[in-house]
């Protein structure tokens, strides 16, 4: 596929601080991305810097083939063919929906500004409500207002700000498969920045993780939660519980037995351990909750310290038992069997692919 955005080794500093360190991004046209990552990491930054909000000091943005951003050049935002939905809407409390949606095509003829609007009325299912004023809508309105806005200029690349987060959690995942099919059908690329992963999963095609300025991860969601690149990655993702591990020939050892390895994973596992000068690291593996189970054949090898109930069933949090009987490693796992706190059982780790980490 030809990609339409295309960044390379961007940096952006504000107020002398350096937000966004040498980052890499390619998108093709059509692709919906998702970014993730904690506060403060750049997502935002990135955004502003493609629509042309923040200026970059270093790297270049190409958009469709054009040059937007560089050292020497910085085309201006409203120039860019860019559209963006901030967090609050920024919707203009004044003006009516229709009016709202005209804003940024005001150039076009009263009749191109009557099709275009009627077009986008339908399509996000406002028509009947073309004449109200912001106030009159809900939430979800709300959102279609801001979408009809930043499509009706027919932009490249939309950009949208934590879109569902002022959503009722009922109505959203409804709207969110609802907006992605419009997007889809409009071949419309997308970049859409949130703190949650399971949006990512029902609204993009792609999930780009970022810490520190930089994008540490960039795949599918389902082939970064199979397969995460690093310890960062599978932490902030929290996609299960870490269990202190060692490499004992062929096998790993834990709190909850040893597991053997197959050839090539052992010698991941091993490249894993040493570091850059030769010494062992530490190792950690990350534990998801549905290899566990219980074990009533063994000697109890963990605690329980907390239960929830969820549409899972109950969920355990509990804490591993070194051979004096104190608490070591703490993992979580699922289960119908209803146990009580401070209650000592034996887990067992069932077979799985091996994810270990250095720390």
């Amino acid at each position: 596929m030809t990609s339409l955005l295309e960044i390379n080794q961007l940096s952006v500093k504000l107020q002398s601080k350096l937000i966004l360190q040498q980052l890499d991004l390619n998108l093709s046209a059509g692709e919906i991305l998702g970014l993730v990552g904690a506060s403060g990491c750049g997502k935002t930054t990135l955004l502003n810097a493609i629509a042309g909000f923040a200026k970059p000091c270093a790297g270049s943005i190409q958009l469709d083939n054009r040059l937007i951003s560089d050292s020497e050049q910085f085309i201006p935002a409203q120039d860019r063919h860019v559209g963006m939905i901030f967090q609050d809407y920024a919707l203009f409390p004044h003006l009516s929906v229709k009016q709202n949606i005209a804003f940024g095509i005001s150039d076009y003829s009263l009749s191109e500004q009557e099709a275009r609007i009627d077009s986008l009325l339908a399509l996000l299912k406002l028509s009947e409500h073309k004449d109200k004023y912001i106030h009159q809508l809900s939430g979800g309105q709300q959102q279609r207002v801001a979408i009809a806005r930043a499509l009706a200029p027919q932009p490249k690349l939309l950009l949208l700000d934590e879109p569902f987060s002022n959503i009722d959690a009922r109505l959203r995942n409804e709207l969110m498969l609802e907006i992605r099919q419009l997007l889809k059908q409009l071949n419309i690329t997308a970049i859409f920045v949130t703190h949650n992963k399971d949006e990512v999963f029902t609204f993009a095609d792609k999930m780009a993780v970022m810490a520190h300025g930089k994008i540490l991860q960039l795949d599918s969601p389902t082939a970064i939660c199979q397969q995460p690149n690093s310890w960062q990655v599978a932490d902030f993702l929290q996609l299960g519980t870490w269990l202190s591990c060692e490499l004992k020939k062929n096998e790993l050892d834990t709190a909850f037995g040893l597991l053997t390895l197959t050839d090539t994973e052992y010698d991941l596992v091993k490249k894993k351990q040493q570091s850059v000068d030769g010494s062992s690291q530490k190792l950690v593996m990350l534990i998801k909750p549905q290899y566990l189970e219980i074990n009533e054949d063994n000697p109890a090898n963990a605690c329980v310290e907390h239960i929830s109930v969820t549409e899972q069933g109950y969920h355990y949090t509990l804490a591993s038992l070194s051979p004096n009987d104190t608490a070591k490693d703490k993992v979580s796992f699922y289960s119908q069997q209803l146990l009580t706190i401070k209650e000592k059982i034996a887990l067992k780790v069932n077979p799985h692919p091996i994810l270990v980490y250095s720390q």
